[in-house]
Protein backbone atom coordinates (compact mmCIF):
# COMPACT_ATOMS: atom_id res chain seq x y z
CA UNK A 1 0.00 0.00 0.00
CA UNK A 2 3.16 2.03 0.48
CA UNK A 3 3.38 2.92 -2.91
CA UNK A 4 -0.02 3.55 -3.64
CA UNK A 5 0.09 6.20 -1.31
CA UNK A 6 3.06 7.40 -2.74
CA UNK A 7 1.65 7.27 -6.20
CA UNK A 8 -1.48 9.22 -4.74
CA UNK A 9 0.30 12.05 -2.89
CA UNK A 10 2.64 12.40 -6.35
CA UNK A 11 -0.70 13.18 -8.09
CA UNK A 12 -2.22 15.52 -5.62
CA UNK A 13 1.29 17.59 -5.77
CA UNK A 14 1.15 17.17 -9.70
CA UNK A 15 -2.33 18.87 -8.87
CA UNK A 16 -4.10 15.88 -10.21
CA UNK A 17 -7.34 14.00 -8.03
CA UNK A 18 -7.11 11.04 -6.13
CA UNK A 19 -10.20 8.84 -4.95
CA UNK A 20 -9.36 7.97 -0.95
CA UNK A 21 -11.15 6.04 1.71
CA UNK A 22 -12.35 7.28 4.94
CA UNK A 23 -14.73 5.95 8.09
CA UNK A 24 -17.63 7.61 6.40
CA UNK A 25 -17.38 7.43 2.55
CA UNK A 26 -14.62 7.72 -0.23
CA UNK A 27 -13.57 11.08 -0.71
CA UNK A 28 -12.08 13.35 -3.15
CA UNK A 29 -8.99 15.06 -3.11
CA UNK A 30 -6.99 17.38 -4.85
CA UNK A 31 -4.53 20.03 -3.41
CA UNK A 32 -6.78 22.26 -1.39
CA UNK A 33 -4.42 25.48 -1.54
CA UNK A 34 -4.46 25.26 -5.26
CA UNK A 35 -7.11 27.00 -6.98
CA UNK A 36 -6.82 24.96 -10.07
CA UNK A 37 -6.72 21.73 -8.10
CA UNK A 38 -9.90 22.81 -6.33
CA UNK A 39 -11.54 23.64 -9.87
CA UNK A 40 -10.81 20.31 -10.67
CA UNK A 41 -13.13 18.44 -7.93
CA UNK A 42 -15.78 21.17 -9.00
CA UNK A 43 -15.32 20.25 -12.74
CA UNK A 44 -15.21 16.45 -11.75
CA UNK A 45 -18.47 16.38 -9.51
CA UNK A 46 -20.62 18.69 -11.41
CA UNK A 47 -20.72 20.23 -7.99
CA UNK A 48 -22.06 24.40 -7.84
CA UNK A 49 -19.27 26.76 -7.24
CA UNK A 50 -21.43 28.10 -4.41
CA UNK A 51 -20.89 25.06 -2.27
CA UNK A 52 -17.73 25.01 -0.22
CA UNK A 53 -15.23 22.16 0.15
CA UNK A 54 -13.99 21.10 3.44
CA UNK A 55 -10.03 20.19 3.45
CA UNK A 56 -8.62 17.45 5.62
CA UNK A 57 -5.51 16.98 7.34
CA UNK A 58 -3.37 14.28 9.21
CA UNK A 59 -3.98 15.60 12.77
CA UNK A 60 -5.36 18.53 15.11
CA UNK A 61 -1.55 20.51 14.75
CA UNK A 62 -2.02 20.65 11.12
CA UNK A 63 -5.71 21.52 10.89
CA UNK A 64 -4.37 24.84 12.92
CA UNK A 65 -1.81 26.21 10.48
CA UNK A 66 -5.32 26.61 8.61
CA UNK A 67 -7.57 27.74 10.92
CA UNK A 68 -7.90 30.33 13.73
CA UNK A 69 -9.76 28.07 16.43
CA UNK A 70 -11.25 29.72 19.61
CA UNK A 71 -10.03 27.57 22.74
CA UNK A 72 -13.17 25.80 22.69
CA UNK A 73 -13.15 25.31 18.71
CA UNK A 74 -9.95 23.63 19.25
CA UNK A 75 -11.39 21.37 22.34
CA UNK A 76 -13.89 20.16 20.61
CA UNK A 77 -11.44 18.89 17.66
CA UNK A 78 -9.05 17.21 20.26
CA UNK A 79 -11.91 15.41 21.47
CA UNK A 80 -13.60 14.15 18.44
CA UNK A 81 -11.03 14.39 15.57
CA UNK A 82 -9.77 11.97 14.12
CA UNK A 83 -13.65 11.18 13.35
CA UNK A 84 -16.49 11.26 11.76
CA UNK A 85 -16.78 15.24 12.12
CA UNK A 86 -16.51 18.56 9.88
CA UNK A 87 -15.64 21.38 11.94
CA UNK A 88 -16.45 25.16 10.73
CA UNK A 89 -13.76 27.49 11.91
CA UNK A 90 -12.29 30.70 10.95
CA UNK A 91 -10.06 29.63 7.72
CA UNK A 92 -6.40 31.72 7.38
CA UNK A 93 -5.32 34.03 4.53
CA UNK A 94 -3.46 30.46 2.61
CA UNK A 95 -6.93 29.06 2.60
CA UNK A 96 -8.26 29.99 -1.28
CA UNK A 97 -11.83 31.42 -1.27
CA UNK A 98 -12.85 28.98 -4.30
CA UNK A 99 -12.88 26.08 -1.35
CA UNK A 100 -14.63 27.92 0.76
CA UNK A 101 -17.38 29.57 -1.48
CA UNK A 102 -15.78 33.21 -0.48
CA UNK A 103 -17.09 32.32 3.29
CA UNK A 104 -14.57 33.12 5.95
CA UNK A 105 -15.18 29.38 7.76
CA UNK A 106 -13.95 26.27 6.27
CA UNK A 107 -14.60 22.54 7.44
CA UNK A 108 -11.64 20.79 8.56
CA UNK A 109 -11.86 17.04 8.78
CA UNK A 110 -9.19 14.44 10.21
CA UNK A 111 -10.72 11.28 8.68
CA UNK A 112 -10.02 7.96 11.00
CA UNK A 113 -8.96 5.74 8.41
CA UNK A 114 -5.55 4.43 8.06
CA UNK A 115 -5.27 4.87 4.23
CA UNK A 116 -7.12 8.44 4.05
CA UNK A 117 -4.21 9.15 7.16
CA UNK A 118 -1.14 7.75 5.45
CA UNK A 119 -2.00 10.04 2.37
CA UNK A 120 -2.18 12.97 4.50
CA UNK A 121 0.71 12.37 6.45
CA UNK A 122 2.53 12.25 2.74
CA UNK A 123 0.23 15.06 1.58
CA UNK A 124 -2.21 18.00 2.86
CA UNK A 125 -4.12 19.49 2.65
CA UNK A 126 -5.90 18.02 0.61
CA UNK A 127 -9.47 18.26 -0.20
CA UNK A 128 -12.40 16.58 1.68
CA UNK A 129 -15.96 16.10 -0.22
CA UNK A 130 -17.36 13.18 -1.17
CA UNK A 131 -16.10 11.06 -4.31
CA UNK A 132 -19.23 11.15 -6.63
CA UNK A 133 -20.93 13.44 -8.69
CA UNK A 134 -23.13 15.83 -7.23
CA UNK A 135 -26.93 14.88 -6.81
CA UNK A 136 -25.46 10.54 -6.97
CA UNK A 137 -25.65 8.76 -3.96
CA UNK A 138 -21.70 8.45 -2.04
CA UNK A 139 -19.56 5.76 -2.80
CA UNK A 140 -18.98 3.71 0.60
CA UNK A 141 -16.58 0.90 -1.91
CA UNK A 142 -13.82 1.69 -4.77
CA UNK A 143 -15.72 -0.11 -7.08
CA UNK A 144 -19.01 2.20 -6.54
CA UNK A 145 -17.13 5.31 -7.55
CA UNK A 146 -18.85 7.39 -10.48
CA UNK A 147 -16.87 6.37 -13.82
CA UNK A 148 -16.57 9.57 -14.27
CA UNK A 149 -14.40 10.20 -11.34
CA UNK A 150 -12.94 7.29 -11.41
CA UNK A 151 -11.62 7.96 -14.88
CA UNK A 152 -10.02 11.20 -13.84
CA UNK A 153 -8.37 10.14 -10.31
CA UNK A 154 -6.03 7.83 -9.20
CA UNK A 155 -7.97 5.56 -6.94
CA UNK A 156 -6.99 4.06 -3.25
CA UNK A 157 -9.10 0.75 -2.38
CA UNK A 158 -9.58 0.81 1.07
CA UNK A 159 -11.95 -1.43 1.24
CA UNK A 160 -15.86 -1.39 2.25
CA UNK A 161 -16.53 2.15 4.67
CA UNK A 162 -18.71 3.25 7.01
CA UNK A 163 -21.33 4.83 5.16
CA UNK A 164 -22.40 7.81 6.85
CA UNK A 165 -21.46 11.22 5.64
CA UNK A 166 -19.81 13.63 8.70
CA UNK A 167 -21.61 15.62 10.95
CA UNK A 168 -20.84 18.90 10.02
CA UNK A 169 -20.82 21.35 12.84
CA UNK A 170 -20.02 25.15 13.68
CA UNK A 171 -18.69 25.27 16.97
CA UNK A 172 -18.79 29.06 17.51
CA UNK A 173 -22.68 28.80 17.29
CA UNK A 174 -23.36 25.55 18.71
CA UNK A 175 -25.15 24.16 15.31
CA UNK A 176 -25.14 21.15 13.67
CA UNK A 177 -25.27 21.63 9.85
CA UNK A 178 -25.77 17.82 8.73
CA UNK A 179 -26.03 15.52 11.19
CA UNK A 180 -24.16 12.44 10.13
CA UNK A 181 -21.98 9.58 11.88
CA UNK A 182 -21.69 10.88 16.02
CA UNK A 183 -24.15 13.29 15.67
CA UNK A 184 -25.59 12.34 19.38
CA UNK A 185 -22.11 12.74 21.24
CA UNK A 186 -21.75 16.23 18.92
CA UNK A 187 -24.83 17.31 20.19
CA UNK A 188 -24.09 16.30 23.77
CA UNK A 189 -20.73 18.50 23.74
CA UNK A 190 -22.30 21.34 22.73
CA UNK A 191 -24.74 21.83 25.18
CA UNK A 192 -22.41 20.99 28.06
Amino acid sequence: MDEDIERAAAAIRDGELVVYPTETVYGLGADALSEDAIERVFEAKGRARDKPVSLAVPDVASALEYVRATDREERFMREFLPGPVTVLCEKREAVPDILTAGRSRVGVRVPDHEVALALLGAVAPVTSTSANVSGRPSATRADDVDDEIRDAAVVLDGGETGGTGSTVVNVASGEIHRRGANADAVAAWLRE
